[in-house]
């Protein structure tokens, strides 16, 4: 696993302590795939109702709250494939 998608899931448990009802994929340019789901977030490669792809700078600006993930959306920086309603669920969990 990089080192990228390793702090990532490890800052992402920290933001969905409780879970996340749905499941959602990152998954962050070359370094690999993300899924949030009831158990939290970890390293993986599964089928999920909604995909947000970005590269891994617009990732971590994310989820260091720097960048909205509705603007990162808006800008063509961030990618969503699948339903948007989850889509919006795991974007206000972020923010």
């Amino acid at each position: 696993m990089s080192d990228v998608i390793e702090s990532a899931v490890k800052a992402l448990n920290e933001k969905i302590s409780g879970g996340f009802d749905g499941v959602a994929k990152f998954v962050i340019g070359d370094e690999g795939s993300i899924i949030i789901d009831s158990n939290g977030a970890r390293a993986a490669d599964d089928d999920a109702e909604v995909t947000l792809t970005a590269d891994a700078d617009v990732f971590q600006s994310i989820l260091e709250g720097e960048t909205n993930p509705t603007a990162a959306f808006m800008t063509g920086q961030l990618k969503i494939e699948g339903d948007m309603g989850q889509a919006m669920k795991l974007g206000s969990v972020l923010s």
